[in-house]
């Protein structure tokens, strides 16, 4: 699994990367230039460089995904400009999460399905890794059970000490299946077991010191939840709250305090929308509102690694952002906004002393690049593009809008327009979001910067059933699937027509995952105001979708979630209605989609088939639901170009 590439320098230097090319300001200045008319299809499928880089603690090494060659790969990057990365290639694997344990040592977090028992499970296990050498130590044993090595805690004091909780055992009739946790030694892969599994419990919740302070247990179908705590490692835990179904809150700590009897939560305020509170965990009773975002919900706390203190907070308004709470966070984010004119500035991640930091520039016109700033001599020096085509250079200009459904409910939208374009009665892409419980926002996005450079306007709606906006909001998409849900979509059209902005002769829908559920919905019950639609990824059979997901331990709850988004399956599943199919569809499918299953598209296109009906399927056969791979992200593009430029040209 482990693997050295000795060309990995090369292909840094040439992204302008580690110590070297030219100073942030220099970089910012470039995205002044104008963009091209018309800029390469390969050029937007490119795959980001470096995905969630994360400093090492003593500043000398960045940890990542990173793309070569149009794969990806997890990589140690030393930053002293001279010693060779180290490459962690993943095949069929998953890295889902990297977390640095001290100077030498990161544990990280792997998946990958794999056949059991006749059924295919999603297996995770957890292995620390050297960051000198690339070798791997694996952290959990040959009993482990489908869901191994959830991380809950990481030692302070230097040693290459964590806190892993995993099942022993696959099958629940065995103590071994609700998860254990175990001190391990992640250089060694050595095991010391600091508390036994619970009935119920699946998950575990460690304070700074590394106590296990609380738990979340569930009954075998899902539909009730129970909130363990215990003030301290010799108290016993008690039950503290209790909730139904899925989404009915817990009130879990965000953040155990260093007072142990002090915590913050996330909690809604009286208008539905989740901010930051302070939390007694003697009383379980709500005090201070610590930060609230008014009109958003907040996404969560910024924690001190070290001291387990709150730094700040994030929240996604019109565009994602950290609002620093600690006066030292917070001078930091104002000295590197200035040292870059122009751009929008992100901390994200840091030394424990600030002396060194990985900073984001850029904006949702520009796919942006890290930066390695050094407070020793005040120097932001950059790491890596993320298209190193494109640079820091500027493309299309995207904004937020607003506009009202039918039924007198505000929905935000994400607005994308040509460059130079007067943005009068232009061809429109309508592209729904996938989740659905999810949101757009102001951010470099590859499918709508390429469909403006191709002269498409695009509008992003947030339609309700979407996250970010508060409760009631996310809750007023409850039985809409296909329906009002479907009604936001149009209405957001309808807006950009009235304002003069869209053609409505030349409109067509183009939707991922949910959204390209949406776009087959829209093909067959609202086919007379589009000329077209592209589904990627998308939901045909929300019953099949139900299936899916049937062997899940509690799926009986997330059955109860779906049933209560629409009415009628079979009436809002494009699947059944193929005959209704009015205007040319484009399919495109991963055959190794794991969030949804390839069926769904397959057989769409088998009853289009038999319908007669004008529409192409193209199959993926290494593709994922989340374009991973660049040549499925170029297949994909070239394919929704012919499409639209034969049936909805610009």
């Amino acid at each position: 699994m482990r693997k050295r590439w000795g060309l990995l320098a090369a292909t840094i230097a040439a992204m302008g990367g580690v110590c070297g090319g030219a100073n942030a300001q220099e970089q910012a200045a470039s995205a002044a230039q104008p963009a091209p008319t018309r800029i390469d299809t390969a050029v937007f499928a490119e795959l980001p460089v470096l995905t969630d880089p994360r400093i090492s603690p003593d500043g000398k090494r960045v940890a990542a995904q990173l793309a070569v060659q149009g794969k990806q790969y997890f990589a140690l990057v030393p930053l002293d400009g001279a010693s060779k990365p180290v490459l962690i290639g993943t095949g069929d694997t998953d890295i889902n999460e990297w977390h640095w344990v001290n100077d030498d040592w990161l544990v990280i977090g792997v998946g990958k399905t794999t056949p059991v028992a006749g059924d295919e499970w999603y297996i995770k296990r957890a292995f620390g890794v050297n960051a000198t050498s690339g070798k791997m130590v694996a952290l959990n044993s040959d009993e482990t059970g489908q869901d191994g090595g959830t991380l809950l805690w990481i030692a302070k004091d230097g040693t290459p000490r964590v806190l892993l909780a995993a099942q022993t055992s696959i099958y629940t009739n065995d103590p071994g299946f609700w998860p254990q946790v175990d001190q391990v030694d992640v250089s060694t892969g050595k095991h010391k077991t600091v508390l036994t599994g619970r009935e119920g419990v699946m998950r575990w919740y460690a304070d700074g010191a590394g106590v296990i302070r609380m738990g979340i247990g569930r009954s075998m179908d899902g539909r009730q939840r129970r909130l363990l705590y215990r003030p301290s490692a010799r108290a016993d835990f008690r039950t503290v709250d209790r909730a139904k179904g899925l989404h009915d809150g817990l009130l879990v700590p965000s953040l155990f305090l260093p007072d142990p009897g002090k915590a913050l939560v996330v909690q809604d305020d009286d208008m539905g929308l989740s901010a930051l509170w302070e939390f007694d965990l003697a009383t379980m009773q709500t005090g201070k509102q610590v930060f609230a975002s008014p009109g958003y919900d907040i996404s969560g706390p910024v924690v001190d690694p070290v001291t387990s203190t709150l730094l700040g907070v994030e929240v996604t308004e019109n565009r994602a952002t950290t609002h620093w709470t600690d006066p030292t966070m917070a001078a930091l984010q104002k000295k590197l906004a200035a040292m870059v004119q122009g751009a929008q500035v992100e901390i994200s991640s840091f030394t424990a002393d600030r002396s060194v930091v990985i900073v984001k520039v850029g904006e949702a016109s520009a796919p942006g690049a890290y930066f390695i700033y050094r407070a020793a001599d005040q120097s932001l020096q950059p790491l890596a593009m993320n298209n190193q085509t494109l640079k820091l250079r500027r493309l299309h200009p995207v904004k937020t809008i607003r506009y009202k459904a039918r039924d007198g409910l505000e929905i935000a939208a994400v607005l994308t327009l040509p460059r130079g374009n007067a943005g009068k009665n232009l061809p429109l892409i309508l592209m729904p979001h996938g989740g659905p419980a999810a949101r757009d926002e102001e951010a470099w996005d590859w499918w709508s910067q390429f469909l403006a450079d191709r002269g498409y306007a695009v509008i992003q709606p947030n339609y309700r059933g979407s996250t970010g906006y508060g409760t009631p909001f996310t809750r007023k998409g409850e039985g809409q699937w296909g329906l009002a849900m479907q009604d936001d979509l149009n209405d957001g059209v309808k807006a950009l027509v009235e304002q003069g902005i869209a053609d409505p002769k030349r409109v067509c829908v183009v939707g991922g995952s949910y959204g390209g559920y949406a776009a087959l919905r829209a093909a067959q019950r609202d086919g007379a105001l589009f000329r077209c639609a592209v589904s990627f990824a998308g939901v045909s059979d929300l019953q099949r979708l139900l299936a899916f997901d049937s062997n899940a331990l509690g799926h009986e709850a997330s059955a109860d979630w779906l049933k209560a988004q629409a009415p009628d399956f079979k009436a809002i599943s494009p699947l059944f209605h193929p005959e209704d199919f009015s205007i040319p569809v484009l399919i495109v499918h991963g055959k190794k989609d794991r969030r949804v299953p390839f069926k769904q598209s397959k057989l769409m296109a088998d009853r289009l088939a038999a319908a007669g009906k004008t529409f192409q399927f193209i199959e993926q056969p290494e593709g994922d639901h989340f374009f991973t791979r660049q040549e499925d992200r170029l297949s994909f593009l070239k394919a929704l170009e012919a499409f639209l430029t034969k049936y909805n040209p610009a």
